[in-house]
């Protein structure tokens, strides 16, 4: 389809049944402007989280989420439809680089990972998928799944305990939200619960406004400098493998909806998010991905087309410019993030079951159930190992040790013949994965 071209859908009022909007078609533009709107609402509790949990400024995240997505639109010729927000398979590797390499180490732990998502996606256009495949069964793509999100129960409870009450109210009205809320609003338990929260905190004495009022309401966001240390390279590669499996799971899902056949354009989606990734990260962003919240709503709307992202992702930039805005987000105190974090990192770890289950892994295979057990120990724990100027925590050692474990224990049993080999189809990493949040 040609840029910015989108033809009327029908009236350019009405989704007929058993009809949806394709990527290059749009209803009016008031409609179009209407659910481009839902869209910034759906990504704006888990993209605004992820600088509020690491420290990053939530301005300056929101800034670069609006930046790649208009850069994903366009690598992808506006053919698939996705919001590129915060990835949480990046909380973890940020707060290990702050904490030994300051934020502007962290920053090039993020460029680093956006340049290595990129290069993945040049050889996916050129090779396909068949070695993602082999390299990543669904066995592996849970375990490192499951293992990221437990890894960081401990900065969970750190937030926790410090207003358990905040805490605890922040966690039971996302629990409400998520089974009581229908539609759009179900899919929003996160912000709604923060919101909650927040106001309790408010009420309790824990949030400080003063900077909400100093701060402008028009300005340039906070721009950081990245810093490039080898030391960090371990902490951030597991993440690379996480956003491969959530990109071509979202743009088998999406393909699966408009019915349209998107394999042609897997790799140019992993380019565009590595290269978003990299931009992020050179100006003080955090890294993304594409959003489950947003294939909710359009799955909701049955309105599939890029010109609505196009409208979140300008929407977004617009936010980005207000300082004050930046300065509201970071007064959310410590209980509302443990009380979320404590959800959210949990149903990280619980996605990496839901590849296994999803995908039928079989663990009663010795070659699985020793692969994903080793894995997960070492990341719960946190395992960590230095090598030279190498620091290799538990998300990156427990990766490395279930692609070395499963691999290395296929490889002697194809000689050995000692463990039954299981027929059948091996799934994409992340086939049949939603998202991460």
């Amino acid at each position: 389809m040609s840029l910015f071209a989108w033809t009327l859908h029908g009236d350019g009022r009405t989704v007929g049944p058993g009809q949806v909007v394709p990527p290059d078609e749009r209803l009016t533009w008031p409609r179009t402007i209407g659910i481009g709107a839902q869209h910034i609402v759906a990504m704006f509790g888990a993209t605004f989280l992820v600088p509020l949990l690491t420290g990053f400024p939530p301005a300056t995240t929101i800034f670069f989420s609006g930046i790649g997505t208009m850069l994903f639109l366009l690598i992808t010729g506006n053919r698939v439809p996705s919001y590129l927000g915060s990835s949480f398979a990046f909380i973890a590797p940020i707060a290990a680089a702050k904490s030994s390499h300051g934020m502007a180490g962290a920053l090039g732990g993020v460029v680093l990972a956006g340049a290595a998502l990129a290069i993945v996606g040049v050889v996916v256009q050129v090779a396909g998928t068949g070695w993602l495949r082999a390299l990543m069964p669904p066995v592996v793509t849970g375990a490192i799944v499951a293992l990221i999100g437990l890894n960081l129960a401990p900065a969970a409870k750190a937030n926790f305990v410090k207003s358990p009450v905040t805490a605890a109210v922040t966690l039971l009205v996302i629990a409400l939200v998520t089974v009581l809320g229908r539609g759009l609003l179900g899919r929003l338990s996160i912000l709604i619960g923060v919101i909650a929260g927040y106001l309790l905190a408010a009420l309790r004495g824990e949030v400080t406004f003063a900077p909400v009022g100093k701060a402008a309401w028009v300005g340039l966001p906070t721009f950081t400098t990245p810093r490039f240390s080898l030391a960090v390279v371990g902490l951030f590669v597991p993440v690379v493998l996480v956003l491969v499996a959530e990109n071509i799971g979202h743009v088998k899902s999406v393909a699966q909806m408009t019915g349209r056949d998107l394999d042609d354009v897997s790799g140019r989606a992993l380019l565009a998010d590595g290269v978003a990734t990299m931009i992020a990260g050179a100006g003080g962003g955090s890294g993304t991905t594409t959003y489950a919240e947003n294939i909710g709503v359009m799955a909701a709307t049955r309105v599939y087309s890029t010109a609505a992202y196009w409208v979140a992702a300008t929407g977004a930039l617009l936010l980005g410019f207000s300082p004050k805005f930046g300065a509201a987000i970071a007064t959310v105190p410590a209980g509302v993030l443990g009380g979320a974090g404590t959800m959210l990192y949990g149903l990280i770890g619980l996605l990496g079951a839901r590849i296994w289950i999803e995908n039928r892994v079989d663990f009663a295979n010795p070659i699985n159930l020793t692969s994903a057990a080793i894995a997960l120990i070492i990341g719960i724990a946190d395992y960590t190992w230095k090598v030279g100027q190498l620091d290799f925590a538990g998300i990156a050692l427990g990766t490395a040790a279930v692609l070395v474990a499963y691999h290395l224990m296929n490889g002697i049993n194809r000689v050995t013949h000692v463990v039954p080999t299981p027929q059948g189809h091996i799934p994409v990493p992340g086939e049949s994965e939603n998202a991460l949040v």
